[in-house]
């Protein structure tokens, strides 16, 4: 896609951004610690692309995507948060005369790998310009005491 050179900010970012070079994921299961951040201004939708090695037989790992509304922690409201998490939706029953109840909460996806070799996906997000930062972080949930390699490119469009 050519962006057009009226834009009024620039984008802030520079296609592939990497999300996450190459490396062990943390030991014991523990959520990356400190995810990598890229600027994701202007952007209407992005497209992951993970490449996963299992560290056993039997591995897997789970992802967060996490969006910022704000280009500096400075710009956050006293009582927000800075970075929020992908969620999952289940609308309730319909019954006639009633009210229905629907269901949200935070959502993390888990990638079961198939064999030994290096193995990759990748994962569209609408992000509809309306997020400024991006960042995802990932923990081994397959076997924690032997983490896999997990690398992570997105392009931003």
């Amino acid at each position: 896609m050519v962006m057009p050179i009226m834009e009024p900010h620039p984008r802030g970012y520079a296609n592939p951004v990497t999300l996450r070079a190459s490396a062990a994921l943390p030991a014991a299961g523990a959520w990356d610690a400190a995810p990598t951040e890229s600027f994701s201004v202007l952007a209407q939708e992005m497209t992951m692309h993970f490449t996963y090695t299992q560290g056993d037989v039997g591995g897997a790992f789970d992802f967060q995507l996490e969006i910022s509304i704000y280009s500096i922690a400075a710009l956050v409201p006293a009582g927000a948060s800075e970075w929020v998490t992908m969620a999952l939706y289940a609308p309730g029953p319909v019954a006639a005369g009633a009210d229905s109840q629907s269901r949200t909460q935070r959502e993390y996806i888990t990638y079961v790998s198939q064999g030994a070799a290096a193995e990759d996906f990748y994962f569209p997000v609408q992000l509809n310009k309306a997020v400024e930062r991006i960042r995802c972080r990932a923990r081994e949930s397959g076997v924690v005491g032997t983490p896999g390699l997990l690398q992570i490119t997105a392009i931003l469009v």
